[in-house]
């Protein structure tokens, strides 16, 4: 079971991915641009993680057949940073079927992701609403400055296959959405069901 992925796990699919023909999809996505029937993700990310950014957009794409928007390739998003941008990305958030912020150690710690993070949570309830937590290559668990994050907010997980639900059921291979029932026992959810199923819960199984 991985429930924090090192950085650069995902490299084999960033050759599907060109940033700046995401420019071209983000622009018509933002603009509402033709009608698609894909999954909707507000992919919130610290800037500068263009490597890992990559990375993952392929492999959501590529895996989960969604259609991502990112802000930093936005072409309608003003110069410099403004009230302006702010109420565009309010309106991209609520306009996405799903949230996920790509938690590296850089966007836990910029202000910027913490205020998309936090307007996310207030739009999406946290049925819609999930972490993608990413390390340092060959850090350890404990030391990731995103663990408090997991305690508070759903996050991507893999399962190896291993692994047994509450009722003796085995976990089939996979991604999955991992979030905390009310008295703390872990509830998970296949990440395709998570992207697939609506707004509502549905089919979450309990695991311990």
């Amino acid at each position: 079971m991985k429930e924090i992925f090192e950085s650069g796990s995902f490299s084999q699919y960033g050759h599907l991915v060109n940033l700046n023909e995401s420019r071209r999809i983000t622009k018509s996505f933002a603009d509402g641009d033709g009608f698609t029937t894909k999954t909707k993700v507000f992919l919130s990310h610290k800037h500068d993680d263009l490597l890992e950014l990559r990375d993952v957009i392929g492999f959501l794409q590529k895996e989960y057949y969604v259609q991502v928007y990112i802000d930093s390739k936005d072409p309608n998003m003003p110069a410099k940073t403004s009230g302006e941008t702010a109420s565009r990305i309010k309106q991209i958030i609520k306009q996405c079927d799903r949230f996920i912020l790509l938690a590296t150690e850089g966007a836990i710690e910029s202000k910027w992701c913490n205020w998309e993070l936090g307007y996310g949570d207030a739009q999406k309830y946290k049925d819609r609403i999930a972490l993608f937590p990413i390390k340092p290559k060959y850090s350890q668990d404990v030391n990731y400055k995103g663990n408090e994050y997991m305690q508070i907010y759903p996050y991507i997980s893999y399962y190896d296959g291993y692994e047994k639900y509450k009722n003796g059921g085995c976990i089939n291979e996979g991604y999955y959405v991992t979030t905390f029932d009310s008295d703390g026992t872990k509830m998970i959810e296949p990440l395709s069901e998570w992207f697939n199923r609506g707004n509502y819960y549905s089919d979450i199984k309990e695991y311990i």
